[in-house]
């Protein structure tokens, strides 16, 4: 059978959960931001680490921070915000 245009990998997207985001930073970014009291919160790039999409197993500690990605699940966005 033929297929034109056949596109694949279509469905590629490594996910990450929640328990494992600090591990994508230094350990120095994440002592300074706990020590950091003006509110700047750190940028984790999940999508610079080779994850797409984060999901929401674990808990993160009572720390502002900023996640990017290109998708999160629903549970995953209610404990980050």
């Amino acid at each position: 059978m033929r297929h034109y245009h056949l596109k694949r990998n279509q469905s590629f997207c490594p996910t990450v959960n929640l328990d494992k985001l600090w591990t994508l930073v230094s350990e120095q970014t994440r002592v300074n931001a706990a020590k950091n009291k003006t509110g700047v919160a750190p940028i984790i790039d999940v999508v610079r680490s080779g994850y797409y999409k984060v999901l929401g197993k674990g808990k993160l500690p009572k720390q502002p921070v900023i996640v990017k990605a290109k998708f999160f699940s629903r549970r995953a966005e209610e404990k980050i915000k």
